[in-house]
């Protein structure tokens, strides 16, 4: 069996190290607010190409923390609609209905998976206060007629980073071009912890001072809290992880790049749609997602020749119980991409014959 993501093969990669990095803060004693999680977020902050990076506890909750502040400073009052993409991970959306906030989704371009850029104007109205950008399957979703959007109207840009580390846009990373990102690191993501974790990154300093109260019980003072904060802190073991997992993030998403390269070039099959090839800095390749009409059927050939795959997502937000008000909702190509998409088995320590197998099956299929 192919695995789908090997996430041990992959922590095994980065030993002995890795071991000696946990060993480090077990032997220093301490275990939050340290440290190990200072020094990451020094790192990361500086990777990302932003002044401030705050350690959270994972991805959801950075987002979520994002939006509070922002409520708290007055920019933001409850009721206020934030433009969001349709096609996304539940959590870009759930951060936004935490706070209260109303998110209006936005169909994708079926080209990129990502964003339309030339449908958000249409849904701007009075009540409209931000963008969430998600940068979805590792490919950078930014483009300039969401710049001019912003600008022309005095949108804050928040940027769903979790799944695009490494990327970048322009002259900027992913993470590092709008007002504020989160960021996961959730174990199966390019950066990946052994467990979850988080950070917000931002060039606003007192955004990032509101954030790292917010996400410390509200306090900036032990047992002096001057907001309703959350419980949501980065742990020293997996600041530890993180600090030099980061070190070979590059090297790594470059394996992802090559894999991802040998599939679009190899995989030559009438029925299964390849993701576009952009340009190369702008996709760390976090997911390989094909298409094909009759996905499930393909899924089982993959499945019964010893190929592990997954499909990000089955669901659509608006199609799930929790959003059951949208239930009714129609985004046709929304809808398409979830009940066409595939992800193909990508990582940074798969092997070539592996490689080379998944593609002679894929074009080998008789659908």
């Amino acid at each position: 069996m192919i695995k789908f993501l090997d996430i041990k093969a992959i922590n095994d990669s980065f030993e002995p190290e890795l071991s000696k990095s946990i060993k480090r803060v077990l032997d220093s004693g301490w275990y939050l607010l340290g440290n190990e999680v200072k020094a990451f977020e020094k790192e990361y902050g500086e990777y990302i190409g932003t002044k401030h990076c705050i350690g959270v506890a994972n991805g959801l909750d950075a987002l979520r923390l994002i939006l509070k502040a922002y409520i708290i400073l007055g920019i933001f009052r409850e009721g206020d609609e934030i433009i969001v993409p349709a096609n996304t991970y539940i959590a870009s959306i759930l951060a936004i209905t935490d706070n209260r906030l109303v998110p209006v989704l936005i169909e994708p371009d079926i080209k990129t998976y990502n964003i339309d850029p030339f449908l958000i104007e249409e849904k701007i109205n009075e009540r409209t206060k931000g963008i969430m950008l998600v940068h979805l399957y590792g490919k950078n979703a930014m483009h300039p007629e969401i710049g001019r959007l912003v600008k022309k109207y005095t949108l804050k840009l928040i940027e769903d980073n979790a799944q695009a580390t490494g990327a970048c846009y322009e002259e900027k990373r992913t993470g590092s071009i709008g007002n504020a990102a989160g960021h996961s690191f959730y174990p199966g993501k390019n950066l990946g912890a052994m467990g979850d974790g988080g950070a917000v990154t931002t060039d606003n300093e007192e955004l990032a001072s509101l954030i790292r109260s917010l996400a410390n019980y509200g306090s900036n003072k032990k047992y002096v809290n001057d907001y309703q904060g959350l419980n949501s802190r980065l742990d020293e073991i997996q600041a530890a992880i993180l600090r030099f997992k980061l070190s070979r993030l590059d090297s790594d998403n470059q394996l992802r790049r090559e894999i991802a390269q040998y599939y679009l070039d190899n995989i030559k099959h009438p029925d299964i749609i390849l993701p576009n090839n952009h340009s190369k800095l702008e996709n760390v390749w976090h997911l390989f997602i094909i298409r094909t009409i009759n996905r499930d059927r393909f899924q089982t050939y993959l499945t019964d020749n010893g190929i592990q795959t997954l499909i990000h997502y089955p669901i659509p937000p608006h199609k799930q119980l929790a959003y059951k008000g949208w239930n009714k909702m129609h985004l046709p190509i929304t809808e398409q991409i979830h009940n066409e998409v595939l992800s193909l088995p990508i990582s940074q320590v798969m092997k070539q014959d592996e490689v080379e197998i998944i593609v002679n099956l894929v074009n080998k299929y008789t659908s």
